[in-house]
């Protein structure tokens, strides 16, 4: 199979050896640019569902896909629907290499674009968040999705300039929240970089979309089937890290002193029972993967169940609890 991105997707060799022999029909649920997809192919993949809410990621691939892939424009948080029955999923969260390379999607606070950041092409934009919501929202959003502890600082700094003139472009807001913190030292990260990832989220609903996508794939899955998430940062990993840990009946007591915990029949297997870090190799070729952590899981035959957004640590607004 030829064509397609120059993109390297992130801890792909990895995550063929976790999950061999590969076989079968597999769902990539955050499509990109057809990374992982080609690699499961060519590792024994028969089929592929490659499922993405950015039609940019439909049309780079018109020319290059064949007929073991199957492309679906929607969100992973509903796979279920699409492939009932999967013997494998995999999940590279986060915004793509491809989207943040664009300046007019508005993603990076390194390129002029317009203050969009949406993954799809509907629903509210980053300009709408940051133009209309109050300033105890704003700052909610930075400190809870960001981690970001000068959030009511950046907060009130966006609701003074908007009262000026309205916030449009990327580089408008970065230069905002730039001005509310130090410079950074060499080697340190952008300042707006927890501003942008916070407002990112929110426009996307990423944390409901991941925690909807984990009950989705519990149910696609097939008994023996695989679950392989790639995570960027450590609230994804957080999430992605309790839920297996719950439907591997893995959660221990938490203390010697508390009761034990009744755990209902395990849901997977943890397979390797800790995450998979790149390895010098790849930091070296690919400074992307810095952050990324692998996790994989095996499904049982049990029958599969919801589980809540607090029993994984999913961060919740305000309005929304």
């Amino acid at each position: 199979m030829s064509g397609g991105s120059s993109h390297i997707p992130v801890l792909l060799n990895p995550l063929l050896a976790a999950v061999a022999p590969v076989s079968g029909t597999w769902v990539d649920g955050t499509f990109g640019a057809g990374g992982y997809a080609k690699g499961l192919l060519s590792a024994g993949a028969s089929h592929v569902i490659g499922i993405d809410r950015d039609p940019l990621a439909h049309q780079m691939a018109a020319d290059w896909i064949d007929d073991r892939i199957t492309l679906i424009e929607g969100n992973f948080s509903e796979m279920d629907k699409m492939a009932p029955a999967a013997d494998g999923v995999v999940l590279d969260l986060g915004v793509s290499s491809m989207q943040l390379d664009l300046a007019d999607r508005g993603f990076s606070f390194q390129k002029d674009g317009p203050l969009d950041m949406r993954m799809g092409q509907d629903g509210p934009t980053a300009a709408d968040l940051v133009n209309t919501a109050g300033e105890g929202e704003l700052a909610d959003i930075l400190y809870i999705y960001g981690e970001e502890r000068a959030s009511r600082r950046i907060a009130r700094a966006i609701v003074a300039a908007r009262t000026v003139s309205s916030l449009k472009t990327t580089l408008q807001l970065a230069d905002i929240v730039s001005g509310c913190l130090p410079r950074p030292k060499p080697g340190q990260t952008h300042p707006a970089t927890r501003s942008f990832q916070a407002f990112r989220i929110a426009v996307n609903d990423e944390y409901g979309a991941l925690h909807k996508g984990l009950m989705a794939a519990e149910r696609a899955l097939v008994a023996g089937g695989k679950l392989a998430v790639v995570t960027f940062h450590s609230v994804e990993d957080r999430m992605v890290k309790r839920f297996l840990q719950s439907r591997a009946a893995a959660t221990g007591r938490g203390s010697r002193h508390a009761p034990e915990i009744q755990h209902n029949t395990p849901r997977f297997a943890l397979t390797p029972r800790k995450a998979i870090a790149p390895d010098a190799d790849e930091l070296a070729t690919n400074p992307r993967s810095r952050s990324a952590k692998l996790r994989v899981a095996t499904r049982t035959d049990a029958a599969s169940g919801d589980i809540g957004p607090r029993e994984i640590a999913m961060p919740t607004l305000k309005g929304d609890r």
